[in-house]
């Protein structure tokens, strides 16, 4: 089985909440620099990749309380 690599798969937000569910329900430690917790920072940054930049839990364009381009606040 020597050189043999199997293929290279993203991790997903599912596989990091089963990985984090499991190792809570075993009792293990889920906090920072824990391997649910690195698992749960590789899925969101692969989500991000994905997306441009706009992942899960970022906030739209829109939302930021600034005007869309080329409207106005200003009262006419």
């Amino acid at each position: 089985m020597a050189g043999i690599k199997a293929p290279k798969k993203p991790m997903t937000t599912t596989d990091a909440a089963r990985i984090q569910s499991a190792q809570a329900k075993a009792g293990n430690d889920v906090g920072k620099r824990s391997f649910p917790a690195r698992a749960q920072s590789a899925a969101q940054n692969n989500v991000n990749k994905a997306t441009g930049g706009a992942g899960a839990g970022s906030t739209p364009k829109a939302a930021t309380g600034k005007p869309a381009s080329g409207t106005s606040n200003k009262k006419k």
